[in-house]
């Protein structure tokens, strides 16, 4: 007798289905993406318009043969009240502006006026202050400068005037050589010779108005060429 048969039975393929994500997970990813993308097309825009930035500020613009540096001219004002009694000054006074002469270091440059007040000049006065500024080189001014406060009765207010020239837009290092495509000067052009010349000239008022060619004053010659040749110490 045959053993009995059964039919056999059809594998069943499983099919296997993906592993299914959260609907919220999806839309935070997404969301996320979107954030990315866009932070990235920014900081591309940006980074862009810093190069643009960058080469048009190394960029020089002076394509002339002067320099956009020029020595500027500061005025200070120095003064110092002294009694006067309308015939001239005593000998404590003169005494006293001697050593104001001494610690400003007066000397060539300088501008030595006279400020009466509401007072009316004196000769003896002027011939005096004069004296006292002559010996340092100095020749009195006509003109006094307007200065703070007012003259007190029976005072005078002898005036120093001093100039001082510099550069101050110097040094200069704005521009980059690498990016001269406009044939341009560098930003510190000229600032070495104009701050030199700053440094060097005797009178930085020369520099705001030439001196005019007047009479040769051969005293004041004469005064600059002794303090030259007089000794201030050492050997």
């Amino acid at each position: 007798m045959l053993p009995r048969q059964f039919p056999a039975r059809k594998r069943q393929r499983r099919r296997r289905h993906p592993s299914r994500v959260p609907a919220s997970a999806l839309t935070i990813d997404f969301q996320f993406r979107r954030i990315a993308m866009r932070n990235m097309k920014f900081l591309t825009a940006a980074a862009a318009s810093l190069a643009l930035v960058g080469c048009g500020a190394s960029l020089g613009t002076n394509t002339s043969m002067y320099s956009v540096h020029q020595p500027v001219v500061e005025r200070t004002n120095y003064a110092i009240d002294l009694a006067s009694d309308g015939s001239g000054i005593s000998s404590a006074e003169q005494a006293r502006l001697a050593e104001w002469f001494e610690a400003l270091q007066l000397g060539y440059g300088d501008r030595v006026s006279i400020d009466y007040g509401g007072g009316y000049p004196s000769a003896t006065t002027a011939q005096i202050v004069a004296a006292a500024a002559a010996d340092r080189g100095v020749i009195i001014e006509k003109t006094a400068p307007v200065t703070q406060g007012q003259v007190s009765p029976g005072m005078l207010r002898v005036v120093v005037t001093r100039s001082k020239a510099s550069v101050p837009s110097c040094p200069d290092w704005s521009t980059n050589r690498e990016y001269n495509y406009n044939a341009s000067n560098h930003s510190n052009y000229g600032c070495a010779i104009n701050s030199n010349l700053a440094a060097m000239v005797a009178d930085p008022e020369d520099l705001v108005r030439g001196r005019e060619n007047g009479k040769l004053d051969s005293n004041s010659g004469k005064r600059a060429v002794d303090t030259y040749r007089t000794k201030t110490g050492g050997n």
